[in-house]
């Protein structure tokens, strides 16, 4: 059985030329399996005892003198096998391990002066979709992005868009500007409603966070941050006038 083979069945490369050199030998001592197989001596004796423990080597004493054998290439094909079932028999719960790395939120994240590009560059990989939002009215148009690229880009991929912002003059009027971009803006009067760094909910399990004075932005995949964020907007939305 050549020499890749067997390392190929889990053997190292001592065991497998002591095992081949084995073979050919039939019974024979570790001196003459060491010179047969070119393997050093000490290591020969390694090789052996490792070869015995996986079942593939036998031995027994002859005159004070230890005399080992090769057992039957089959016994490495039972062994192969018995690895197998061994495998199979965990494989469920090795599964179930792996299903709870899938549930892991799977985050990305991004700096430089166009990181919120990665964020609205994916929610754009989701036509005919929703997209739900809170804004800064100081980012709603930054360097001109929105207004010249996104918006006219989601409107042709059929994503809707609810947006949340604080209420202020400036924003009705921009309020009435973005109805065309399939747009739905509710304005929320309470103080407390400061949005320093911006939300976005979309794809069915994403949130994209931006901060652009910080030029950073996160886009996290987990469906129980999107579906627990997407309540706290609902609840939000149907408190505020516009239905």
């Amino acid at each position: 059985m050549p020499l890749k083979e067997l390392k190929n069945a889990g053997l190292s490369e001592n065991e497998a030329k002591v095992y081949l050199a084995a073979l050919e030998l039939g019974e024979t001592s570790v001196y003459r399996l060491a010179k047969k197989s070119r393997v050093k001596r000490t290591t020969t004796y390694l090789a052996v005892e490792s070869l015995k423990e996986k079942g593939l080597m036998s031995g027994y004493n002859r005159d004070n003198v230890a005399i080992c054998f090769a057992e039957n290439p089959k016994k490495l094909s039972e062994r192969l096998e018995e690895k197998k079932n061994a495998v199979d028999k965990i494989m469920p719960e090795l599964l179930a391990f792996t299903n709870l790395i899938d549930k892991k939120p799977k985050i990305r994240y991004f700096e430089g002066k166009e990181a919120y590009k990665e964020v609205f560059s994916d929610v754009l990989k989701y036509p005919d979709s929703e997209m739900l939002g809170t804004f800064n009215e100081k980012f709603w148009d930054w360097e001109g992005y929105f207004t010249g690229y996104f918006m006219p880009k989601r409107k042709e991929k059929k994503i809707w868009d609810r947006s949340l912002f604080r209420d202020s003059p400036e924003m009705r009027a921009i309020a009435q500007k973005i109805n065309e971009y399939l747009s739905q803006t509710r304005l929320v009067t309470s103080e407390n409603f400061k949005v320093e760094i911006e939300m976005v909910l979309y794809g069915g399990n994403k949130v994209g966070f931006v901060s652009y004075e910080e030029e950073m932005a996160i886009i996290i995949e987990s469906q129980k941050i999107h579906d627990t964020q997407k309540g706290f907007f609902e609840v939000i939305w149907e408190m505020l006038p516009g239905k």
